[in-house]
């Protein structure tokens, strides 16, 4: 079998785990790793065993595949260089910066025949996995995603930054059309939306309300879904999951632990896999488009309804 030669592009946060799944992934051989930050790039391709660039270009023709974790204002023109090299791309979500971006990279992947990849990393999580499996009629699907403030990735907002893994994971649930969005927000530690509240509705009748904060004292990822006869409890930082369900007349509960899920090293076989033929793309470059859509939308009413108050000069 073909060795698919990979770069990571961006040696951050983000870049760095990329890497380190990559480089002990099966069937894949981490090349390179690239970042304007010379020593970053290099200490972490050292520690590898990979060459390590300055420039995305320096790498264009030169390996099969490439995962793109830099900030999002260059998703899109570092991805859309690379399939036009020939290359599949694994992009960090948000997969851009606007719906116009999603579409060109889209578009792009189709015309090169190549595997376009989302990050949305939360659908490889066994606990959402075995959730998602029971839901075949979810009517509500609660979430919360709650950080503590990092400096890193407020180069968007929190909408952008964390609701997005949400908002991925209640279109997956539901699968359906959005017929209606509500949402606000606020402002605490940035100049940006660092609280946001969503409600979407779908048009198969479920409603998902979706919380996310980046200023909270402590990590929450919850996740509850209901349906017909049935409730779902997720812990997704746990891998917890409890079921509640009616049985002769009285309520049954069982519980399930999916522990020692590494659901990025996950993503990273599922991109190796599909960028070798083996496997249908599990996060494509349109999925990361809807969800991208959606997250936008969001942060439209929170900006709008923060002007409305006087919030946002």
């Amino acid at each position: 079998m073909h060795m698919l030669t990979v770069a990571v592009i961006g040696a951050g946060h983000m870049g760095r785990y990329h890497a380190e799944k990559l480089a002990s992934c099966e069937g894949a051989r981490l090349a390179a790793i690239v970042d304007p930050d010379a020593a970053q790039a290099g200490a972490l391709a050292k520690k590898l065993g990979c060459a390590a660039h300055a420039g995305y270009r320096e790498v264009l023709g030169k390996v099969d595949a490439a995962v793109v974790a830099t900030p999002t204002e260059y998703h899109h023109e570092i991805a859309l260089a690379l399939l036009a090299a020939g290359a599949h791309v694994l992009v960090e979500k948000p997969l851009a910066l606007t719906v116009a971006q999603a579409d060109e990279l889209v578009a792009a992947a189709k015309r090169a025949g190549r595997v376009l990849q989302t990050g949305h990393v939360q659908r490889y999580s066994t606990a959402f996995q075995a959730l998602a499996a029971r839901m075949d009629r979810p009517l509500y699907i609660d979430a919360e995603r709650l950080a503590g403030f990092k400096q890193r990735g407020t180069d968007v907002d929190v909408v952008l930054d964390l609701m997005i893994h949400d908002l991925d994971l209640a279109l997956t649930l539901a699968r359906s059309e959005v017929t209606a969005v509500g949402a606000s927000g606020f402002r605490v530690l940035t100049s940006d939306i660092d609280i946001a509240n969503a409600r979407i509705e779908f048009a198969s009748g479920c409603v998902a309300s979706l919380s996310a904060s980046r200023v909270s004292q402590a990590a929450v990822r919850k996740l509850r879904v209901f349906q017909p006869g049935l409730y779902v409890s997720a812990d997704l930082q746990a891998g917890k999951l409890r079921y509640v369900r009616r049985q002769d007349g009285a309520l049954a509960e069982t519980e399930e632990t999916h522990e020692g899920n590494d659901a990025l090293a996950e993503q990273a076989r599922a991109f190796v896999a599909a960028a070798q033929g083996k496997a249908p793309v599990a996060v494509s470059g349109e999925h990361g488009r809807q969800a991208l859509a959606l997250a936008l939308e969001v942060s439209r009413l929170v900006a709008a309804r923060l002007r409305q108050y006087g919030e946002v000069t």
